[in-house]
């Protein structure tokens, strides 16, 4: 076990020996990490094949945490994911066996394949950190990070999250093909045995490091911003942007203002800041944003998306100035 990383970069060796496995993809990782020291869960999307269970796999060895993977599939039930109580008939009792989700790190593969009682069996879970079978409530372990993924090719068989519940996840990223010079290093690294992270933190220094996140600075201003922000989503027309309100049924609710300033303050601690900028809300606001507004018809016909909405947004909302002294 190597020594905690510097206090001024914290993370930083454990994302370093995580891109020892990992090519590219260096905003899921980021993002990854934000998400753990803001006690966050990511909601992925992408094509299968790009490395999204051996970044979560990864991740997991980095920070000596444990690490479940469940394929989601139509016949999974609640009890496959949360666990159960099982009678054992050589000693006449009842005993609760623990599911998947009992680890610092999840792997929700392909959540849209899941019927509705599994989606909201997950979601609870990942909202309480906690699980009641019977009469017994278990707490999770902490850090507790659910990575949930959707593959957007497929529609076939799925059951798509309901706003209310994707709203749970603090992030959704949305994972590109590599490029050529990343595939050509992919495939090079997969003709050679592959080397597993080590080790680099543990699950102490990460709950301090959370602790040490939340002194981070955040000036009134960037909480107005933030709200700001939001507001414009539901009501576009109060920016000038009028021609997008046919676009939008329902904006973002309050849940993103909290997860575009708590985000924020974990990217300014990921990089070395005691003090957090405007530009760490912008650059959080479409993977915070993206998943929580409901677009109309009208949008799907003139092919407009989230990104776009939330793209305009951020050009007409006004950036404040936040000047620091010497902290």
């Amino acid at each position: 076990m190597t020594s905690s990383p510097d206090p001024a970069h914290p993370l930083e060796q454990v994302l370093f020996e995580v891109k020892r496995t990992i090519v590219g993809q260096d905003v899921l990782l980021e993002r990854m990490a934000v998400a753990l020291v803001a006690d966050g869960h990511l909601l992925v999307e992408g094509v299968p094949g790009l490395a999204k269970t051996l970044a979560v796999r990864s991740l997991a060895a980095a920070i000596a945490g444990s690490f479940q993977r469940v394929q989601f599939t139509p016949d999974l039930v609640p009890a496959d994911l949360v666990g159960t109580r099982v009678y054992h008939q050589h000693s006449g009792e009842f005993r609760t066996e623990l599911g998947p989700v009992f680890a610092n790190l999840l792997l929700a593969d392909e959540i849209n394949r899941a019927p509705a009682k599994v989606q909201s069996a997950l979601l609870e879970v990942m909202q309480e950190h906690q699980v009641t079978i019977g009469r017994e409530t278990f707490r999770v372990p902490e850090p507790f990070l659910v990575m949930a993924t959707e593959n957007p090719i497929e529609s076939e068989g799925t059951y798509p999250l309901p706003e209310a519940q994707v709203d749970r996840f603090m992030m959704k990223v949305v994972v590109d093909y590599p490029t050529q010079a990343e595939e050509q290093a992919i495939v090079s690294r997969a003709l050679r045995p592959p080397q597993p992270p080590q080790p680099m933190v543990t699950a102490e220094d990460l709950m301090a490091m959370r602790a040490r996140a939340q002194q981070v600075y955040v000036d009134p201003a960037i909480v107005d911003y933030a709200v700001r922000l939001v507001a414009v989503t539901r009501s576009p027309a109060t920016a000038g942007l009028g021609e997008l309100e046919p676009y939008v049924t329902h904006g973002a609710s309050p849940r993103a203002s909290i997860a575009l300033v708590t985000g924020a303050r974990a990217l300014a601690f990921l990089r070395g800041r005691d003090y957090v900028l405007p530009h760490d809300l912008t650059e959080l606001a479409l993977d915070v944003l993206r998943h929580r507004l409901v677009l109309s018809y009208e949008a799907l016909a003139d092919d407009v998306d989230a990104d776009t909405i939330i793209t305009r947004v951020l050009g007409a909302v006004w950036t404040p100035d936040v000047v620091l002294q010497n902290r």
